[in-house]
This record gives C-alpha cells, sequence and structure tokens, in this order.
C-alpha cells in the first residue's frame, strides 16, 4: 500500500505521543518516506481541523484528545503479555442493541473489539476468551474507551453448552495464529541480521514500513490463552519485535532528534479516527 501523509504523520507521532513534534521534523521525516513537502504542511491542517491533532505553539503539533485513547492502547504493545493472565474457561461477551446506521460509531466498535481480541459469535453477540487482566470490569472500560457504544452490555459467560463452547472455540484459526507467530519472528530475525548492510535511510525507511507491519500483527493478535494457542511463540514474537524497535529507533535517532520506533498506529492505515 502506497503510504500517505496522514498514515505517516500520524504514526511518527504515535511512537511519540508525549513529544510535541515541529512541522519542520515531521516533513523531513516525511521525506524520507517518500512524502512531499507541501503534502505534509496542507494533511496537518486538514488533521488540526478535524481534531485529530493540536496545536501546542507555533510549529508544533501533539495529538488530539479522540486519538489519545487509541494511541495508549496501541503504545501499550510492549506491555500486552503482562496483561493476560490464566484462563479459567469462561468468556467475556459484548451484546449489542439494533444496528447502527452510524458509519464512523460503526468503525470505532470494529476497531475496538478487534484491538481487545473479540470476534463476532452473531450478529448481536462477540466474544473473547475471559483470560484478560483486570477482569470484565477493566474490559468494560476500555472497550468503551475505544469507542463501543456505552448503550453495549459487557458481561461474562460461564458453563456454555458443548456445541456453543466448540462454536465459540473455532471463532479463531487457532493453529494458523501459533504458525504465523513463528513465521513473523524468523522474518523479524532475518531482517536484523541484514540492516547493518544497508544505508542508514534505507533501513530506516524499512523500519518504518516493516515496523508497522509486525505493530499491526501483535495489536490486533487476540492473545488467546493456552490451550488454544502456543503461547511461548507469541511471546518469542513479542519479544523479537522489540529488537526490531530498539533498531528502528537507533536508525532514526541517527537521522533526526526525536526516535522513531514500533509505536506507530495500524490503523491510521485505512480507517478513519473521526
Amino acid at each position: 500500500m502506497k503510504p500517505t501523509a496522514k498514515r505517516i504523520i500520524l504514526e511518527l507521532m504515535s511512537a511519540n505521543p508525549d513529544v510535541d513534534a515541529p512541522a519542520a521534523m515531521l516533513v523531513a521525516a516525511a521525506e524520507v518516506l517518500g512524502i512531499e513537502d507541501n503534502n505534509v504542511r496542507v494533511t496537518l491542517t486538514r488533521l488540526v481541523a478535524d481534531g485529530t491533532l493540536e496545536t501546542s505553539g507555533r510549529g508544533l503539533y501533539r495529538l488530539g484528545k479522540p486519538t489519545r485513547a487509541l494511541t495508549a492502547q496501541i503504545t501499550s504493545w510492549r506491555e500486552l503479555e503482562k496483561q493476560v493472565r490464566a484462563w479459567d474457561g469462561s468468556w467475556a461477551c459484548v451484546h449489542f442493541g439494533p444496528a447502527t446506521s452510524d458509519r464512523a460509531a460503526a468503525r470505532r466498535r470494529k476497531r475496538a473489539l478487534g484491538l481487545l481480541g473479540f470476534r463476532n459469535f452473531d450478529r448481536a453477540l462477540a466474544m473473547r476468551p475471559n483470560n484478560l487482566e483486570g477482569g470484565i470490569a477493566e474490559l468494560r472500560v476500555r472497550l468503551y474507551a475505544l469507542g463501543v457504544e456505552e448503550s453495549a452490555i459487557v458481561f461474562v459467560a460461564h458453563e456454555l453448552d458443548d456445541a456453543t463452547e466448540q462454536r465459540a472455540r473455532k471463532l479463531w484459526a487457532a493453529e494458523r495464529l501459533t504458525q504465523s507467530y513463528v513465521q513473523l519472528r524468523e522474518r523479524i530475525e532475518r531482517w536484523l541480521l541484514a540492516i547493518d548492510e544497508l544505508p542508514v535511510k534505507t533501513g530506516a525507511r524499512e523500519a518504518f514500513f516493516f515496523g508497522g507491519d509486525v505493530l499491526r500483527k501483535i495489536m490486533f493478535d487476540p492473545r488467546l490463552p493456552e490451550p488454544l494457542v502456543d503461547v511461548g511463540e507469541r511471546r518469542a514474537l513479542l519479544e523479537a519485535a522489540k529488537r526490531l524497535d530498539t533498531t528502528g529507533r537507533r536508525l532514526w535517532k541517527r537521522l533526526f532528534a526525536v526516535p522513531y520506533g514500533l509505536g506507530v498506529n495500524p490503523e491510521h492505515r485505512d480507517v478513519r479516527i473521526n
């Protein structure tokens, strides 16, 4: 997919959400990634106008309030395994009312459910194993903060009948998930071995785009428990991603004062914030 100015600006800023970004740095970084100066400046103006960004001073930008809950979820990727607990066999469920005609609300719901590993059991019900730290109360807060409408009912289901239990477990292609952990970890390891042979600018560019692909996989992984997936392989992938992040930040720091890492927001590629 060809990068856009919007994607690049938001991914760079999400990588360092507590740092006010100078327009000049964003322009220079976007140039490395193939985006022209004027395109970046016009896009910055549009993002401020729709509330995605805010100005914090002359030529300085920060993430806008509507973007911050999503960014907080994205930038927690290093700690995701700490947010998983042993599974007691129960299921976290979200029940929705009538279908909404509000497309923006529907996008926010879909994104929130995806980020927290839910799958649709039927039109009105989404489910996931109840194995996230904090239990259903914290999960409810996170769902609402990420964009699920507060009229949705979030609850725990216990002791499903055998047919429903088996149907729920098949909502994820669990075997393929484990295989994908192994394949992506091996790809990262090959990239890390080859990166020192590349010019800094080329390596930084590759780190940006490859890092975005890796983060999307991590952030939208459902974090299923044993025995549904091999949790050890998922943890090994996360450790490899951390090494990729460290390398990417080192490369970008050689180009600019503010480092770039794996803090990208994968949904900026194809889902609008508003």
